[in-house]
Protein backbone atom coordinates (compact mmCIF):
# COMPACT_ATOMS: atom_id res chain seq x y z
CA UNK A 1 0.00 0.00 0.00
CA UNK A 2 1.39 3.43 -0.97
CA UNK A 3 1.64 5.96 1.84
CA UNK A 4 2.74 8.68 -0.57
CA UNK A 5 2.04 9.01 -4.27
CA UNK A 6 3.06 11.80 -6.65
CA UNK A 7 1.64 12.06 -10.15
CA UNK A 8 3.24 14.46 -12.61
CA UNK A 9 4.26 17.06 -10.03
CA UNK A 10 5.35 20.38 -11.51
CA UNK A 11 6.62 23.56 -9.86
CA UNK A 12 7.44 26.74 -11.73
CA UNK A 13 8.93 29.92 -10.35
CA UNK A 14 8.18 32.47 -13.04
CA UNK A 15 9.78 31.24 -16.27
CA UNK A 16 11.93 28.67 -14.42
CA UNK A 17 10.68 25.09 -13.99
CA UNK A 18 12.18 23.64 -10.80
CA UNK A 19 10.25 20.35 -10.85
CA UNK A 20 9.04 18.93 -14.13
CA UNK A 21 6.53 16.07 -14.02
CA UNK A 22 7.78 13.86 -11.17
CA UNK A 23 5.83 10.65 -10.49
CA UNK A 24 6.65 8.06 -7.81
CA UNK A 25 5.15 6.18 -4.88
CA UNK A 26 6.43 5.22 -1.44
CA UNK A 27 5.17 2.30 0.64
CA UNK A 28 4.50 2.22 4.37
CA UNK A 29 7.66 1.95 6.48
CA UNK A 30 9.87 2.45 3.42
CA UNK A 31 12.87 4.77 3.17
CA UNK A 32 12.69 6.27 -0.31
CA UNK A 33 15.62 8.34 -1.52
CA UNK A 34 15.57 11.26 -3.92
CA UNK A 35 19.10 11.77 -5.23
CA UNK A 36 20.40 14.57 -7.38
CA UNK A 37 22.92 17.39 -7.63
CA UNK A 38 22.32 20.76 -6.03
CA UNK A 39 19.52 22.61 -7.82
CA UNK A 40 17.94 19.44 -9.19
CA UNK A 41 14.57 20.01 -7.47
CA UNK A 42 14.87 17.76 -4.39
CA UNK A 43 14.01 20.41 -1.80
CA UNK A 44 11.24 21.91 -3.93
CA UNK A 45 9.65 18.45 -4.19
CA UNK A 46 9.67 18.05 -0.40
CA UNK A 47 8.22 21.53 0.08
CA UNK A 48 5.31 20.66 -2.23
CA UNK A 49 4.62 17.28 -0.63
CA UNK A 50 4.68 18.79 2.87
CA UNK A 51 2.31 21.55 1.71
CA UNK A 52 4.74 24.39 2.36
CA UNK A 53 4.29 25.51 -1.26
CA UNK A 54 1.64 24.65 -3.85
CA UNK A 55 2.40 22.74 -7.05
CA UNK A 56 2.00 24.42 -10.42
CA UNK A 57 0.74 21.18 -11.92
CA UNK A 58 0.16 17.52 -11.21
CA UNK A 59 -1.11 16.15 -7.91
CA UNK A 60 -0.12 14.00 -4.96
CA UNK A 61 -1.57 12.24 -1.95
CA UNK A 62 0.22 11.94 1.38
CA UNK A 63 -1.20 9.48 3.87
CA UNK A 64 -4.33 9.33 1.73
CA UNK A 65 -4.83 13.12 1.76
CA UNK A 66 -4.71 15.30 -1.33
CA UNK A 67 -2.03 17.99 -1.05
CA UNK A 68 -4.22 20.53 -2.85
CA UNK A 69 -7.59 19.83 -1.23
CA UNK A 70 -6.40 18.89 2.29
CA UNK A 71 -3.15 20.72 3.05
CA UNK A 72 -3.94 21.09 6.77
CA UNK A 73 -4.52 17.34 7.16
CA UNK A 74 -1.25 16.65 5.37
CA UNK A 75 0.66 18.99 7.70
CA UNK A 76 -0.80 17.19 10.70
CA UNK A 77 0.59 13.79 9.66
CA UNK A 78 4.05 14.72 8.41
CA UNK A 79 7.28 15.70 10.11
CA UNK A 80 9.76 17.84 8.20
CA UNK A 81 13.49 18.30 8.63
CA UNK A 82 14.76 21.10 6.41
CA UNK A 83 18.34 21.28 5.19
CA UNK A 84 19.03 24.13 7.64
CA UNK A 85 16.79 23.39 10.65
CA UNK A 86 16.22 26.27 13.06
CA UNK A 87 16.16 25.58 16.79
CA UNK A 88 15.83 28.03 19.66
CA UNK A 89 19.37 27.93 20.97
CA UNK A 90 18.60 29.93 24.13
CA UNK A 91 16.05 27.31 25.16
CA UNK A 92 16.80 23.85 26.48
CA UNK A 93 16.11 20.72 24.44
CA UNK A 94 13.06 20.01 26.55
CA UNK A 95 11.76 23.57 26.14
CA UNK A 96 12.25 23.38 22.36
CA UNK A 97 10.25 20.17 22.12
CA UNK A 98 7.57 21.45 24.47
CA UNK A 99 7.10 24.54 22.29
CA UNK A 100 6.79 22.57 19.06
CA UNK A 101 4.63 19.85 20.63
CA UNK A 102 2.15 22.54 21.68
CA UNK A 103 2.26 24.00 18.16
CA UNK A 104 1.42 20.55 16.76
CA UNK A 105 -1.62 20.35 19.03
CA UNK A 106 -0.39 18.16 21.92
CA UNK A 107 -2.42 20.03 24.52
CA UNK A 108 -2.54 17.42 27.29
CA UNK A 109 0.44 18.16 29.56
CA UNK A 110 0.89 14.61 30.83
CA UNK A 111 0.84 13.11 27.33
CA UNK A 112 3.08 15.87 26.02
CA UNK A 113 5.71 15.39 28.72
CA UNK A 114 5.64 11.62 28.24
CA UNK A 115 6.18 12.00 24.50
CA UNK A 116 9.01 14.50 24.97
CA UNK A 117 10.78 12.10 27.31
CA UNK A 118 10.19 9.23 24.88
CA UNK A 119 11.77 11.00 21.89
CA UNK A 120 14.66 12.46 23.88
CA UNK A 121 15.48 8.99 25.23
CA UNK A 122 15.14 7.56 21.73
CA UNK A 123 17.75 10.04 20.49
CA UNK A 124 19.98 9.62 23.59
CA UNK A 125 19.42 13.25 24.59
CA UNK A 126 17.45 12.81 27.81
CA UNK A 127 20.56 13.33 29.93
CA UNK A 128 21.08 16.74 28.27
CA UNK A 129 17.43 17.80 28.32
CA UNK A 130 18.09 20.74 30.63
CA UNK A 131 21.04 22.14 28.68
CA UNK A 132 20.58 25.05 26.34
CA UNK A 133 20.69 23.97 22.71
CA UNK A 134 23.40 26.54 21.98
CA UNK A 135 25.82 24.30 23.93
CA UNK A 136 25.06 21.24 21.74
CA UNK A 137 27.36 19.83 19.07
CA UNK A 138 26.15 19.95 15.46
CA UNK A 139 25.33 16.23 15.59
CA UNK A 140 23.27 16.68 18.76
CA UNK A 141 21.41 19.61 17.20
CA UNK A 142 20.60 17.45 14.18
CA UNK A 143 19.25 14.71 16.45
CA UNK A 144 17.12 17.28 18.27
CA UNK A 145 15.85 18.66 14.96
CA UNK A 146 14.70 15.18 13.93
CA UNK A 147 13.18 14.70 17.40
CA UNK A 148 11.24 17.92 16.84
CA UNK A 149 9.99 16.55 13.51
CA UNK A 150 8.57 13.41 15.13
CA UNK A 151 7.39 14.77 18.50
CA UNK A 152 3.75 14.66 17.31
CA UNK A 153 4.15 11.01 16.14
CA UNK A 154 3.71 11.62 12.40
CA UNK A 155 3.62 8.49 10.24
CA UNK A 156 5.51 10.22 7.41
CA UNK A 157 8.85 12.03 7.58
CA UNK A 158 10.52 14.30 5.02
CA UNK A 159 14.25 14.54 5.75
CA UNK A 160 16.29 16.95 3.64
CA UNK A 161 20.07 16.28 3.83
CA UNK A 162 19.95 14.98 7.43
CA UNK A 163 23.69 14.14 7.56
CA UNK A 164 25.00 17.17 5.68
CA UNK A 165 28.00 18.81 7.33
CA UNK A 166 28.30 16.24 10.11
CA UNK A 167 31.48 14.41 11.09
CA UNK A 168 31.65 10.65 10.29
CA UNK A 169 30.59 9.57 13.79
CA UNK A 170 27.58 11.91 13.80
CA UNK A 171 26.64 10.76 10.27
CA UNK A 172 26.69 7.15 11.47
CA UNK A 173 24.48 8.04 14.46
CA UNK A 174 21.92 9.79 12.26
CA UNK A 175 21.84 6.86 9.80
CA UNK A 176 21.26 4.43 12.67
CA UNK A 177 18.46 6.66 13.97
CA UNK A 178 16.77 6.69 10.56
CA UNK A 179 16.98 2.89 10.43
CA UNK A 180 15.39 2.67 13.88
CA UNK A 181 12.63 5.11 12.93
CA UNK A 182 11.79 3.02 9.87
CA UNK A 183 12.05 -0.43 11.47
CA UNK A 184 10.89 0.15 15.04
CA UNK A 185 8.39 3.01 14.70
CA UNK A 186 7.37 2.17 11.09
CA UNK A 187 7.82 5.74 9.88
CA UNK A 188 7.69 6.20 6.12
CA UNK A 189 10.70 8.35 5.22
CA UNK A 190 11.34 10.43 2.13
CA UNK A 191 15.07 11.13 2.20
CA UNK A 192 16.51 13.87 0.00
CA UNK A 193 20.27 13.58 -0.18
CA UNK A 194 23.39 13.73 -2.29
CA UNK A 195 25.18 11.55 0.29
CA UNK A 196 25.32 8.28 -1.63
CA UNK A 197 26.47 6.31 1.40
CA UNK A 198 23.20 7.26 3.13
CA UNK A 199 21.18 6.14 0.11
CA UNK A 200 23.11 2.90 -0.38
CA UNK A 201 22.72 1.86 3.22
CA UNK A 202 19.22 3.09 4.02
CA UNK A 203 16.97 3.28 0.97
CA UNK A 204 14.77 0.49 -0.33
CA UNK A 205 14.16 2.48 -3.53
CA UNK A 206 15.73 5.61 -4.98
CA UNK A 207 14.89 8.12 -7.68
CA UNK A 208 17.66 10.09 -9.36
CA UNK A 209 16.57 13.49 -10.64
CA UNK A 210 18.31 16.19 -12.64
CA UNK A 211 16.95 19.55 -13.80
CA UNK A 212 13.64 18.71 -12.10
CA UNK A 213 13.08 15.51 -14.06
CA UNK A 214 13.34 11.86 -13.07
CA UNK A 215 16.21 10.00 -14.74
CA UNK A 216 15.53 6.60 -13.20
CA UNK A 217 13.69 4.99 -10.28
CA UNK A 218 14.42 1.60 -8.76
CA UNK A 219 16.27 -0.24 -6.03
CA UNK A 220 19.95 0.48 -5.54
CA UNK A 221 20.60 -2.98 -7.00
CA UNK A 222 18.54 -2.09 -10.09
CA UNK A 223 20.66 1.01 -10.67
CA UNK A 224 23.94 -0.86 -10.27
CA UNK A 225 22.80 -3.58 -12.67
CA UNK A 226 21.70 -0.97 -15.18
CA UNK A 227 25.31 0.12 -15.74
CA UNK A 228 27.10 -3.15 -14.96
CA UNK A 229 26.42 -5.15 -18.13
CA UNK A 230 27.32 -8.81 -17.73
CA UNK A 231 28.16 -10.01 -14.22
CA UNK A 232 31.89 -10.20 -13.49
CA UNK A 233 33.59 -12.72 -11.25
CA UNK A 234 36.91 -11.85 -9.62
CA UNK A 235 39.24 -14.70 -8.67
CA UNK A 236 42.35 -13.82 -6.68
CA UNK A 237 45.17 -16.34 -6.97
CA UNK A 238 48.66 -17.02 -5.67
CA UNK A 239 49.84 -16.60 -9.26
CA UNK A 240 48.39 -16.35 -12.78
CA UNK A 241 49.85 -18.10 -15.84
CA UNK A 242 48.88 -18.54 -19.50
CA UNK A 243 47.70 -22.13 -19.03
CA UNK A 244 45.25 -21.06 -16.33
CA UNK A 245 43.91 -18.17 -18.43
CA UNK A 246 43.32 -20.41 -21.45
CA UNK A 247 41.45 -22.91 -19.30
CA UNK A 248 39.11 -20.26 -17.91
CA UNK A 249 38.51 -18.68 -21.34
CA UNK A 250 36.39 -21.73 -22.14
CA UNK A 251 33.83 -20.35 -19.63
CA UNK A 252 33.94 -16.63 -20.36
CA UNK A 253 36.02 -13.64 -21.42
CA UNK A 254 39.03 -13.20 -19.12
CA UNK A 255 40.98 -10.14 -17.99
CA UNK A 256 44.20 -11.20 -16.28
CA UNK A 257 46.64 -9.30 -14.11
CA UNK A 258 49.16 -10.21 -11.44
CA UNK A 259 47.45 -12.48 -8.91
CA UNK A 260 43.97 -11.83 -10.31
CA UNK A 261 41.59 -12.77 -13.11
CA UNK A 262 38.20 -11.21 -13.88
CA UNK A 263 35.72 -13.31 -15.86
CA UNK A 264 32.62 -12.07 -17.73
CA UNK A 265 29.81 -14.56 -17.20
CA UNK A 266 26.43 -14.92 -18.87
CA UNK A 267 25.21 -17.06 -15.97
CA UNK A 268 26.83 -16.12 -12.66
CA UNK A 269 25.25 -18.91 -10.62
CA UNK A 270 26.11 -21.65 -13.08
CA UNK A 271 29.40 -20.20 -14.25
CA UNK A 272 31.06 -19.58 -10.88
CA UNK A 273 31.65 -23.24 -9.93
CA UNK A 274 32.80 -23.94 -13.50
CA UNK A 275 35.40 -21.15 -13.31
CA UNK A 276 36.70 -22.42 -9.98
CA UNK A 277 36.86 -25.96 -11.37
CA UNK A 278 38.86 -24.81 -14.42
CA UNK A 279 41.25 -22.80 -12.24
CA UNK A 280 41.93 -25.69 -9.87
CA UNK A 281 42.31 -28.18 -12.76
CA UNK A 282 44.92 -25.87 -14.31
CA UNK A 283 46.90 -25.87 -11.07
CA UNK A 284 45.71 -22.49 -9.78
CA UNK A 285 45.73 -21.78 -6.04
CA UNK A 286 42.59 -19.78 -5.18
CA UNK A 287 42.79 -17.10 -2.47
CA UNK A 288 39.29 -15.64 -2.88
CA UNK A 289 36.28 -15.51 -5.21
CA UNK A 290 33.96 -12.50 -5.31
CA UNK A 291 31.33 -10.77 -7.43
CA UNK A 292 32.34 -7.41 -8.87
CA UNK A 293 29.48 -4.91 -8.76
CA UNK A 294 29.59 -1.18 -9.47
CA UNK A 295 28.77 1.02 -6.49
CA UNK A 296 25.68 3.23 -6.31
CA UNK A 297 28.12 6.13 -6.77
CA UNK A 298 29.29 4.64 -10.09
CA UNK A 299 25.69 4.31 -11.26
CA UNK A 300 24.73 7.77 -10.04
CA UNK A 301 27.63 9.57 -11.71
CA UNK A 302 27.14 7.71 -15.00
CA UNK A 303 23.41 8.49 -15.12
CA UNK A 304 23.90 12.14 -14.15
CA UNK A 305 26.54 12.56 -16.87
CA UNK A 306 24.23 10.96 -19.44
CA UNK A 307 21.51 13.40 -18.42
CA UNK A 308 23.90 16.32 -19.00
CA UNK A 309 23.56 17.55 -15.42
Amino acid sequence: MSTLEARGLVKRFGPQTAVDGLSFSVGEGEIFGILGPNGSGKTTTVRMLSCLISPSGGDATVGGHDIKAEPLRVREIVGVLTENPSLYERLTARENLDFFARAYGLTDQTQREARIREVLEFFDLWGRRGDKVGTYSKGMKQKLAIARAIVHSPPILFLDEPTSGLDPEAQRDIRELMERLSRQERHTILLCTHNLEDAERLCTHVMIIAKGQSIVTGTTGDLRRRIAGKPKLEVRLVSVNERLVKAVEKVGKVEASEGRIVVDLEDLEGGTPEVVKKVVSAGGQVKSVSLLEPSLEDAYLKLIREAGA
